[in-house]
């Protein structure tokens, strides 16, 4: 298994905290959010990583040349990080899409048990890890999934009447489900509006051909960096983390 962890971007909307570096090195409780996402796949045993980088890419550099320890990390730089969805991500690190494999957003943090149960989770094809909550605002990436774990739809603008659950930013590729996700992610960039599509619009328009996936984490600790309120309720998970404390609400 690799993973491959999209973090070109800047993240403009923390603010200050990411004018001069890169989301992914923002630090909570002494370690960075990259180094974070880096452990969580070392403590269950994925020992390879693609870093796809863009914002502040000689920094990221630095960063990965100091770490001690796995995974093994490579970089694809993604020179069109300020023109490109994270579609364009994808494509140029789209010749590591290939056998078994991770595609994770570069802010979200995941427990290491949410990550132990997206990898001991071997359904063939595309799986998305999906979380559950009483109600969605309008930034959460909505999904639609039927009774036995299909995904019918996903996207920020889902009629609200079925939604039933939110993406969290981390999916699994299994025997060939990575082939078919980079045939679609090339086709989608041939098209007009290729550079303003996220990767889970491919994902979606995947579902209506095919069966894709999804992974109920219900229960697991995670959190999204996008806003600055979100600093500090990612400081207060990871200090849980460190202190060995139980499930608290995410």
């Amino acid at each position: 298994m690799k993973a491959i962890i999209l973090s070109a971007g800047q993240g403009s909307r923390l603010g200050p905290r990411t004018a001069d570096r890169p989301k992914c090195l923002i630090e909570f409780d002494g370690r960075t959010l990259l180094d974070r996402q880096l452990d969580a796949l070392a403590a269950n045993g994925v020992d390879e990583a693609v870093v796809v980088t863009g914002f502040g890419d000689d920094q990221v550099e630095t960063a990965l040349s100091r770490r001690v320890g796995g995974p093994n990390v490579r970089t694809v730089f993604n020179p069109f990080f300020k023109v490109a969805d994270n579609l364009g991500s994808l494509f140029v690190a789209r010749d590591e899409l290939a056998d078994d494999c991770l595609v994770w957003n570069g802010d979200t943090l995941v427990s290491d048990a949410l990550m132990g149960r997206v990898l001991d989770n071997h359904r063939a094809g595309i799986c998305v890890t999906v979380d559950r909550k009483p109600a969605y605002d309008e930034d959460d990436m909505k999904v639609v999934t039927d009774g036995e774990g299909r995904l019918h739809a996903i996207g920020k603008r889902l009629p609200s009447g079925n939604i039933n659950a939110e993406s969290i930013g981390l999916l699994a590729f299994r025997a060939g489900g990575a082939d078919l996700f980079r045939s679609a992610i090339e086709r989608a960039m041939r098209t007009p509006e290729g550079t303003t599509i996220w990767y889970l619009r491919v994902i979606h328009e995947i579902a209506q051909k095919h069966d894709v996936w999804t992974l109920d984490i219900a229960g697991e600790e995670w959190g999204e960096v996008d806003f600055p309120e979100d600093i500090a309720a990612a400081e207060a998970l990871v200090q849980r983390w460190e202190r060995g404390q139980g499930v608290a609400a995410a």
